[in-house]
């Protein structure tokens, strides 16, 4: 089988790929890294009034020709009262977000000026400034016109869009259900760490790494996971486990066995159970991946089978499963963005595959290569923060550029 090429590979992931319709109204104060199904507008300007940016004195500019003039107090207006119009010739004293009396043209920070007394006891200040017209006013709708657009639809809310979305409001978004995602791993060798302690691990058998690794990934890619264990490496196993995961889960996720060896069960598991494509794809670490679809009664569910090795899966699905998830959320924009940095280290010995190094910015603002890129070594991710694109038959030269892709564009 001739090897298919990252980018065919993940163009069919994507095609194949149905976004979620069903959608939920959930609270704004529980929304964060959710999908937004609908665009939201304001229904209001923000601020909504003209209002003070600063603790200070709100007067006339054409009452402060020079330094040093001093004004009678006519009114205190702190936040969340509103005050009357400035009778002219005179300041009020005025705090951050509190509306800017009507005749008032500008507000004078409290550092510029001084306040006293006369004899009979009343308050004036001592403007040390010439203010210029609209100085430290935040004008009425400044931030948010009433009407315009606040968020798209496909939107992954992080903080400060449920933050924006208060600021006008929306109590409630109308968001896209989770994505539900059934993994299980399959390997007679398997054992959990709660269950067999260090000291009494039978000899070939090996910690189910890739259990905590890939539900760490989907949980942080906000999809309701159902844990299905570690599945026997027989084929009636491999297919009971198939046909449950397929009711109730959109994508059943599996890590093993989608090689062609007499222990790899999960290719005809699935081959007897629904459909199956099966690719060597031109990566590294990486290259076999299983895509198809498992049925069971009502029950269908997409199925996308990674590799064994953890380093292996963990690029397989950040690189091309994850592009899959976000499109089925209903999230717009799938893809990661890639940075151009300096590599800090030489790659003389080119690779007929596309080959995603595990590499961490230095001080200098250059990247440090992990000095094992083996598929086994899960070390080189835990330290790395992204992984460098690099392309087949492409040496790398430090101090050369090379397409950086940051964890934070490749795990949320």
């Amino acid at each position: 089988m001739s090897l298919l090429s990252f980018d065919l590979a993940l163009a069919q992931l994507l095609a194949g790929a149905q976004p979620l319709t069903d959608i939920e109204s959930v609270s704004t104060m529980d929304a964060a890294g959710r999908v937004l199904a609908v665009a939201q507008t304001s229904a209001m300007n923000v601020p909504s009034l003209d209002n003070s940016a600063m603790d200070g004195y709100a007067l006339r500019c054409a009452d402060v020709p020079v330094a040093g003039t001093r004004l009678p107090l006519s009114q205190r207006i702190p936040a969340g009262s509103v005050g009357h119009s400035l009778a002219p010739g005179s300041a009020a004293r005025i705090f951050t977000g509190a509306p800017v009396p009507p005749g008032a043209d500008a507000v004078v920070m409290q550092e510029m000026c001084d306040s006293d007394s006369d004899a009979g006891g009343a308050s004036h200040v001592i403007v040390k400034h010439v203010p210029q017209r609209g100085e430290s006013i935040r004008r009425a709708g400044e931030d948010i016109r009433a009407g315009v657009e606040i968020l798209s639809a496909g939107t992954r809310l992080a903080p400060s869009h449920l933050g924006l979305a208060a600021s006008v409001g929306i109590a409630a978004l109308p968001l896209f259900r989770r994505l539900r995602v059934a993994l299980f791993s399959t390997g007679d060798e398997l054992v959990m760490p709660s269950e067999v302690p260090v000291a009494e691990l039978p000899p070939g058998a090996i910690y189910n790494s890739n259990r905590y690794l890939l539900r760490g990934l989907l949980q942080q890619l906000g999809c309701e996971v159902g844990d299905l264990g570690i599945v026997p490496d027989n084929l009636p196993a491999t297919r009971a486990a198939l046909r449950e995961a397929a009711v109730g889960h959109d994508l059943i996720l599996t890590c093993g066995g989608v090689s062609v060896g007499e222990e790899d069960h999960v290719k005809p598991a699935v081959q007897a159970e629904g459909e199956l494509a099966l690719w060597k794809i031109a990566i590294k670490p990486g290259k076999p991946l299983a895509f198809g679809h498992v049925r069971s009664g009502a029950g269908r569910a997409a199925f996308i089978g990674l590799p064994g090795n953890p380093v292996s899966s963990f690029v397989t699905f950040v690189t091309l499963v994850r592009p899959y998830i976000l499109k089925a959320q209903g999230v717009a924009r799938q893809l990661p963005t890639a940075l151009p940095l300096r590599a800090d280290f030489d790659l003389v010995r080119p690779e007929t595959r596309r080959e995603f190094l595990r590499v961490r910015r230095n001080r200098t603002g250059g990247l440090d290569l992990y000095p094992n890129q083996g598929s086994g070594v899960l070390t080189s991710v835990a330290w790395a923060d992204g992984l460098v694109d690099n392309l087949p038959g492409q040496i790398i030269r430090r101090g050369g550029m090379v397409s950086f892709l940051p964890f934070s564009e490749l795990l949320y």
